[in-house]
């Protein structure tokens, strides 16, 4: 494959990336879902993982520490998350939802997999099992 090949499919990547999210966000908005993409992201995952460390949940979500922290800190006031001291490491804590962001989560996950199900629209099984084959391979090349 030659160096325009790879910069075209590489673009390509990117902006179907960009436009999953800005639909993402742009739905998010019109609905009134009270969080970003971001947010849901972290709600997401600490749901389906219980209580997390910010380091544990930084690598689920791909997001670095300042920016965890910023979008905790909003789910935080917005009384969706709780922060717990960790009992080992005075410097950490612990993450977990709370009643009010449990009852969000399963609020919007219908909502959610809605939005999802657009992008999707016209593909078979066989072609999400290529995509993921596909997207498997890219990101344990750069492992």
């Amino acid at each position: 494959m030659t160096q325009e090949q790879f910069s075209k499919y590489s673009f390509l990547l990117d902006r179907t990336a960009r436009r999953v999210k800005q639909y993402a966000q742009q739905k998010f908005k019109q609905n009134d879902f009270d969080v970003t993409v971001d947010q849901w992201l972290i709600l997401k995952n600490l749901s389906e993982n219980g209580s997390l460390s910010q380091t544990e949940l930084a690598q689920l979500v791909f997001k670095d520490h300042p920016t965890l922290t910023r979008i905790i800190d909003i789910l935080c006031k917005k009384g969706y998350v709780n922060r717990l001291p960790h009992p080992m490491d005075r410097r950490s804590f612990h993450l977990l939802l709370t009643e009010s962001g449990k009852n969000k989560v399963g609020e919007l996950k219908p909502q959610i997999s809605e939005i999802r199900q657009k992008a999707w629209r016209n593909l078979g099984e066989n072609d999400f099992n290529e995509f993921k084959r596909i997207l498997d391979t890219i990101y344990r090349n750069l492992e």
